[in-house]
């Protein structure tokens, strides 16, 4: 069942509930109902729990690149993988995730005020909420990435952090995580 309304009051509300998602599962063979209806939360599908864990992120400026890379680590750590890859999604469209350096923290800050230099908050958008800035930058950073697990842990380069870079804040945002083994030889 797809629902769509382009209203700014109810996009809204679908933000705010995005943390609420659930979805609707029916045995229908095209447009007849077989069999009852029931909703269930995102993690009770079959087998979408094993792996996955959502990491919660408060950020406190419109734009702001947060390092994340200890709360990842964490997961991986915690799953018990030894060898895969650990997968990172942003179900937001006005933020994103990336990796760069992380050991000099100006670097993250320059990024950030890049963005704003680059793609700068127009006054007069034809977007009603005003943010096409935000949708722009994460068009640019991206929804997802990818990252290598060896020996139980994160192989990001000697500098390399994970950012949650945020573009719309201050917010309170998710960042999921799927983490998956490599096959047992």
């Amino acid at each position: 069942m797809v629902r769509t309304n382009h209203n700014i009051g109810s996009a809204r509300k679908c933000i705010e509930d995005s943390y609420a998602v659930d979805w609707l599962v029916s045995n229908r063979t095209g447009n007849e109902n077989v069999g009852g209806e029931k909703r269930m939360k995102a993690n009770e599908r079959r087998g979408a729990a094993k792996g996955m864990h959502a990491v919660h992120v408060r950020t406190t400026r419109r734009t702001e690149l947060q390092d994340v890379t200890d709360q990842i680590a964490a997961a991986v750590h915690e799953s018990g993988c030894p060898d895969g890859v650990c997968h990172l999604y942003v179900p937001h469209t006005t933020a994103g995730v990336t990796i760069n350096e992380g050991y000099d923290p100006a670097v993250a800050q320059d990024i950030a005020a890049e963005f704003d230099r680059l793609v700068p908050r127009l006054r007069n958008s034809a977007h009603a909420e005003g943010n096409s800035d935000s949708h722009t930058k994460t068009a640019l950073v991206g929804s997802t990435e990818t990252v290598w697990i060896v020996a139980g842990k994160l192989a990001l380069g000697r500098w390399q952090r994970i950012f949650f870079a945020e573009f719309d804040g201050p917010r309170s945002r998710e960042l999921r995580v799927k983490i998956v083994p490599d096959p047992q030889a």
